[in-house]
């Protein structure tokens, strides 16, 4: 349901009043295909596969979501009304870049940690309405989904800190009105705020713009003294700096640049009468 308000809200946005073409010109029955003119990673067969049934088009796949393709393969045909595809062109081509693009971005990262069991998190950097649209995405191309929104897990930032006279006595509260299944990360810029959160209970550490050399110390302690407790690295984090991060024994690294720093790749729809 939440795909087919979001898929309607897209449509409606290009769409507006109608489409002008289809008031004049006769409809046919027609064979289109997404034709890839870049490499790159799938992602959005899952929302695709949503309006084509809101509209009465047959699809047959070529690719799965989270697949490589390469410079002219043909990803998808869809068969149905030539009005109807043709109003829905623009709309079929956003949804596949825009999640392609963050998926074929994603790829590269976890290529990157791969060999060190390292695993890829991205972060609430998301487009306004568009956080379940990303994520999505980062799934395609192989990323794991960090906290979706505010409720899901309590993470205490550096401005949540200052608002905190006591985190032992804070955190006593905390384990008394958030839900039992729900895990407690907070973020430290040094090796003492990582020690004064897990003596509190913290379940979740993110190392935040530590140096690496300033991380391992933080994974010697944590192995010394706390093993249960989980790791996360977050900050300047880059296609370049990511496997340096991931050498430091962490569990996993955050970034958001896997949907902000996306570029788009290059498809297109080609229509055969």
């Amino acid at each position: 349901m939440l795909k087919q308000k979001f898929i309607e809200a897209v449509i409606a946005e290009d769409v507006g009043r109608g489409d002008l073409f289809a008031r004049i010109n006769a409809s046919k029955e027609v064979r289109a295909y997404i034709l890839a003119k870049s490499d790159g990673v799938f992602g959005g067969k899952e929302y695709i596969d949503v309006l084509a049934k809101m509209y009465n088009l047959e699809l047959l796949w070529q690719i799965e979501d989270g697949a490589s393709f390469v410079i002219g393969d043909k990803l998808f045909y869809i068969f149905g009304d030539s009005k109807a595809i043709l109003s829905l062109e623009r709309s079929i081509l956003d949804m596949v870049l825009h999640a392609s693009s963050i998926a074929t971005l994603t790829a590269k990262f976890v290529e990157k940690v791969k060999p060190y069991g390292v695993k890829l998190l991205d972060t609430r950097k998301t487009r306004p309405l568009l956080r379940e649209f990303e994520k999505y995405a980062v799934r395609c191309g192989g990323g794991i989904n960090h906290r979706m929104g505010l409720d899901d897990c309590l993470m205490l930032k550096d401005t949540h800190l200052k608002t905190i006279d006591n985190l032992s006595e804070f955190m006593q509260e905390v384990r008394q009105k958030i839900p039992f299944t729900s895990k407690v990360e907070i973020e430290c810029e040094n090796l003492e705020m990582v020690q004064e959160a897990m003596e509190a209970g913290a379940d979740i550490v993110m190392c935040d713009n530590m140096t690496n050399d300033a991380i391992r110390e933080v994974v010697m302690f944590r192995n010394q003294n706390y093993p249960h407790i989980l790791l996360e690295a977050s900050g300047n984090v880059s296609l370049e700096t990511i496997e340096a991060i991931a050498q430091t024994g962490v569990d996993a690294i955050s970034s958001g640049s896997l949907i902000h720093q996306a570029n788009w790749i290059d498809l297109s729809m080609k229509l055969e009468a």
